[in-house]
């Protein structure tokens, strides 16, 4: 009887390593390794070896197809997993097994390294029992064996397919890998569907080259955008994390990162410088001052325009030190070196102010920009104050008048909101006495006075619960009083008028002008009701804030009311009603004021000088090359005796463009809709109202606050840092302006991944 035939053992997967890219051969001598190896697997059972021989040739017929992904490698059942690196090159990774045993491996067989990574490396013998892999290109030493302990391959791939090995990285000229195409397989030996399962494993980012000169412009942007110290590069623990992160950077002094932050701010102003040179029509300017502890101010200027595009733009232009802060010359100064810098002259159209000033202090500033630039409408919109510091100082004085009553609904809040135990006492309470209040308590912030409104909106919804507290809570003392409470409910019914004003001004966008014509009229004539109302606690709250809001009005109405002609929703018939609801029979004589004032606007902007249409130009030169070439001459045209006829034109176009206005504000009202873009629509009919589109477009962007968005709330005026204080005044002009500019940028600023070349 024939001896029963042993099945055909699976070549393991070690031996499946041997597979080599790019159709290289298997060298003899590995031929007899294996054939080694599968006799020393069945011993005793020779007439296998002719079988194993033909296992052998079946495996080089296939040696030459390359396996990628979970691709099936005949004659196995193993999935074999590839890993991409540069140069196109394949690293075979661990074999992941696929419901198929194979037999183990010989513990001490020595066998022949199978990784790619030694086409790159070199074994040296560095001590007994202990060697070191060496690169062959940049000749760096890696771990790889002491005694028994084998480090592997892994640091070793990586040096070459991350590139880390500067050598390797500057062949691959920054080149991003491209998957690998294999070649068509048979079926059967893929997934389900026959088609073969591909993993690439390629760079998700470009490689770029250490390079220490954007390393010190990206550490200076990073201190600008942040507000962070100049002397943080000193910092031992900074020092020491950049050192881990990337050794070869040399860490910039604080003289050298000094001079870099004014180098990013020249080469923002240069473009800001460009974008200002180009601005269509005028600038407005608004002025901040800041105080410090050395007792000398900073006047933060902030340009506001309208570019070619018709969008509106603030940007933070100068941050000058004015040694004597309270001086008449003060901000007088101030603007004239930001009009010097940024040669603006001629181009001024208004200037906001965070403070009231005197009369000496405006007469100054307005005669130093009457040489400066034409005056408009004789100074009328020129100063005028700003509306987040006049609402912030009526809601400071309000508090103040009921101190002592805010003071007992800040305490019973402060005792429910600082113990757990009482504030679950409290919504017990709450919950069955079923008041319907969804607000909930909190505490504010004496800086913020929105903070503070919101406090006492809150308690007042939940008085009855506070009235009640006693009686469960017996340490619950001193709570507000019925008139307590009605005290603040009035005082929250006026200060939600400044509330709902202020926020307009935190908007993400920049409001047009003409939106706080709608808020300003609406608390003057709120305030000067509730000013004559027979409630004697009523009457004497209103009418500190109506005296201190008047002021405000009476120094802004006039541009607030030409603001909101420009709506065409709106135009003179807003102005017309608001003000006889304001000023009852003497309204019309304010009326007339507005009117002759848009006029008086008007009639400045069509004796300014028209640029010629590019269409006129066409011609013109089209003309002249004409007449060089001594055809198409036309005597008529060369200006002889036609004097007077120029002056006719003149005439006669400026009374056509008067006409604008008129012509405008006779027309019908548009329909009132909640989201308008007034600078739109004067865009789109800049061609019917040529000249009274650019008066729009001017009086439409004047500011009418000088606080950030941050600082709309705010009860405390602003200070400069001691840290900045000490620093040279050109140095915090530069810190603060470059980090505006570079926060508001319409550029991509997004940052480029830099690849370290050492490893960490």
């Amino acid at each position: 009887m024939a001896t029963p035939e042993t099945p055909v053992t699976p070549a393991t997967p070690t031996e499946n390593h041997e597979m080599v890219h790019e159709h290289e051969m298997i060298p003899d001598h590995e031929m007899g390794h294996e054939h080694d190896m599968s006799h020393e697997l069945d011993m005793g059972h020779e007439h296998e070896m002719g079988h194993e021989h033909e296992m052998m040739q079946e495996h080089e017929m296939v040696e030459h197809e390359i396996v990628l992904g979970n691709e099936m490698v005949p004659g196995n059942g193993m999935v074999q997993d590839y890993e991409m690196i540069p140069g196109n090159e394949m690293v075979l990774a661990e074999p992941q097994p696929n419901n198929v045993e194979t037999p183990e491996t010989q513990p001490g067989k020595h066998r022949k390294k199978k990784s790619i990574v030694w086409e790159h490396f070199t074994i040296e013998n560095v001590a007994v029992g202990t060697r070191r892999a060496q690169c062959k290109k940049c000749k760096q030493s890696f771990a790889y064996s002491t005694g028994s302990k084998v480090a592997g391959t892994s640091h070793l791939k990586r040096h070459i397919a991350k590139g880390s090995c500067p050598v390797v990285l500057r062949n691959q000229q920054n080149d991003q890998l491209t998957p690998y195409s294999a070649p068509p397989k048979m079926t059967g030996y893929g997934g389900s569907n026959g088609a073969p399962k591909r993993r690439y494993r390629t760079a998700s980012t470009p490689y770029v080259a250490f390079d220490p000169d954007r390393c010190r412009q990206e550490i200076s942007k990073m201190i600008i955008m942040h507000d962070y110290p100049l002397h943080m590069v000193e910092h031992p623990g900074f020092l020491t994390f950049v050192q881990n992160l990337q050794p070869r950077f040399d860490m910039v002094s604080f003289n050298t990162v000094q001079g870099d932050c004014v180098a990013t701010y020249l080469r923002e102003k240069q473009a800001i410088q460009k974008v200002i040179e180009g601005v269509p029509g005028w600038i407005c300017l608004t002025l901040d001052m800041w105080s410090s502890h050395h007792t000398v101010g900073y006047v933060f200027i902030t340009g506001q325009y309208v570019d070619s595009e018709w969008k509106i733009h603030r940007k933070i232009l100068n941050v000058i030190m004015e040694p004597y802060p309270d001086s008449e010359m003060a901000f007088s100064h101030a603007v004239a070196a930001c009009l010097s810098d940024w040669s603006m002259e001629g181009k001024l159209f208004s200037v906001t102010i965070n403070q009231p000033l005197g009369d000496a202090a405006i007469d100054n500033l307005r005669a130093l920009l009457s040489v400066k630039n034409p005056l408009v409408l004789n100074g009328q919109l020129l100063v005028g104050n700003c509306l987040a510091r006049t609402l912030s100082s009526i809601a400071q004085d309000a508090f103040k008048a009921v101190q002592g009553t805010v003071k007992k609904v800040r305490d019973s809040v402060k005792y429910v909101k600082t113990s757990e135990s009482h504030e679950e006492k409290f919504i017990e309470l709450k919950q069955q006495l079923q008041v319907p209040s969804t607000k909930m308590l909190t505490l504010d912030d004496r800086t913020q006075w929105n903070t503070t409104y919101e406090m006492l909106l809150a308690a007042t919804e939940l008085k009855e619960v506070f009235s009640c507290l006693d009686a469960l809570d017996p340490d619950f003392k001193d709570a507000p009083s019925l008139e307590d409470w009605k005290q603040v409910e009035t005082l929250c019914t006026y200060l939600k008028i400044f509330f709902d004003t202020a926020n307009l001004l935190t908007a993400p966008t920049i409001p047009t002008t003409n939106t706080f014509f709608h808020e300003a009229w609406k608390i003057q004539l709120e305030l000067a009701r509730a000013a004559a109302s027979e409630d004697p606690f009523t009457s004497r709250l209103t009418k500190m804030m109506q005296e201190m809001f008047d002021n405000y009005w009476k120094s802004c109405c006039i541009m607030l009311a030409i603001a909101v002609v420009m709506d065409p929703r709106f135009k003179m018939k807003l102005v017309e009603f608001s003000f006889s609801k304001i000023y009852g029979e003497e309204a019309a004589a304010f009326v007339k004021t507005v009117e002759e004032g848009i006029h008086e606007l008007f009639n400045e902007y069509v004796s300014l000088p028209l640029p010629l249409t590019p269409t006129y130009v066409e011609e013109v030169n089209g003309s002249a090359m004409r007449q060089e070439d001594g055809q198409g001459f036309d005597a008529s045209c060369n200006g002889l005796g036609l004097t007077d006829f120029d002056v006719y034109i003149m005439e006669t176009s400026s009374q056509q463009s008067r006409s604008e206005l008129d012509q405008y504000l006779e027309e019908s009202l548009l329909p009132r809709v909640h989201e308008f873009d007034v600078v739109g629509w004067w865009k789109l009919n800049r061609m019917k109202y040529p000249t009274l589109s650019k008066m729009a477009r001017d009086i439409l962007s004047v500011p009418v606050s000088t606080v950030t968005a941050d600082s709309i709330f705010s009860t405390v005026s602003k200070e400069m840092d001691h840290y900045r204080c000490s620093l040279r005044p050109e140095t915090v002009e530069a810190l603060i302006c470059a980090k505006d500019w570079l926060q508001n940028a319409s550029i991509d600023t997004s940052p480029v991944p830099i690849k370290m070349e050492v490893p960490i």
